[in-house]
């Protein structure tokens, strides 16, 4: 790692020099000392990419950081341990059959957003960084799963990350590890929970339902109870609109009609109460009752 092919590639061509000088001179040791030089120059150069960074140890004590780009090294006195990624790097990790706030056993997928700040800490400060963050977020999440009800931890998934986040950044930031940000991707709960709650949300359903069917005959009724106050003093606009309906609901389905014979009694013209509610309201009327008067023989 950290050998570039340009590197490999003048490697190659000062070996085929030194040879080829040799077989020119007829001297072995020029060829020899060619290669010599090839092979510290191969041992010597190194190339880091944009987002890495190298950890020399000279003798076995850290020296230095280097990269990105070209640089050298000590052969046999250098070594280049760790290769640290800058770019922020994803790291997925789960709670299988941890215990809420309120005793329920879920299962919850997250994944870690992280990056590397100080190299020389990630280096030195723990063995393996990478593997380290991994266990840290695991234990994070169950003490956070430990205190949050199940309620909340479905409803509040933001406040939960953000106190995640935090917890592991405490635990990880002596690492030279920076957490950027925790997504919990999934909440898994026991299918017999899940019945239950589909079944207590479908109840609440149910009674918002006849809540509202009941708010609505209450307004229905109110109405009726207004507009019937317009038919007290005028039973004869009530039977006419006793018989509009009757005739609008022939029109719309067929020419029978099924009316319950109290309807027919207390609402129809041709009855001995619709007659009598004719009679009075014309003979409250002057002009129509002369002009009987005036047909009488």
């Amino acid at each position: 790692m950290g050998i570039h092919p340009f590197t490999v590639l003048l490697f190659v061509l000062m070996l085929a020099a030194g040879g080829a000088l040799s077989v020119r001179f007829e001297n072995p040791t020029v060829g020899a000392a060619i290669a010599l030089f090839a092979i510290l120059f191969f041992l010597a150069v190194r190339v880091a990419r944009q987002w890495q960074k190298a950890v020399i140890l000279r003798m076995g004590k850290f020296h230095d950081l280097r990269g990105p780009g070209l640089f050298g090294v000590i052969p046999f006195v250098d070594t280049i341990p760790y290769w640290i990624d800058l770019r922020t790097i994803t790291t997925p990790f789960t709670a299988e059959e941890t215990l809420t706030k309120d005793s329920v056993p879920v299962d919850v997928d997250a994944v870690l957003f992280w990056r590397v700040v100080d190299p020389k800490k990630a280096a030195l400060e723990v063995e393996d960084y990478q593997q380290a963050i991994a266990w840290s977020s695991q234990t994070a999440l169950r003490d956070v799963i430990g205190k949050t009800d199940l309620s909340e931890m479905l409803r509040g998934r933001e406040k939960i990350d953000k106190d995640l986040c935090e917890m592991i950044e405490q635990r990880t930031e002596v690492w030279g590890i920076k957490a950027l940000s925790v997504e919990i991707r999934d909440v898994k709960i026991p299918s017999s929970l899940q019945n239950a709650m589909s079944m207590q949300a479908q109840a609440e359903r149910e009674r918002q339902a006849r809540v509202i069917l009941a708010e609505s005959e209450r307004q229905v009724s109110k109405v009726f109870e207004e507009s019937s106050k317009a038919y007290v003093n005028s039973p004869v606009a009530l039977h006419l609109r006793a018989m509009n309906i009757l005739l609008e609901g022939m029109r719309k389905s067929s020419t029978i009609v099924v009316v319950p014979s109290s309807a027919v009694e207390t609402m129809g013209l041709g009855a001995m109460t619709g007659i009598t509610s004719l009679a009075k309201e014309y003979a409250g009327d002057p002009g129509v009752k002369g002009g009987s008067a005036s047909s009488t023989p």
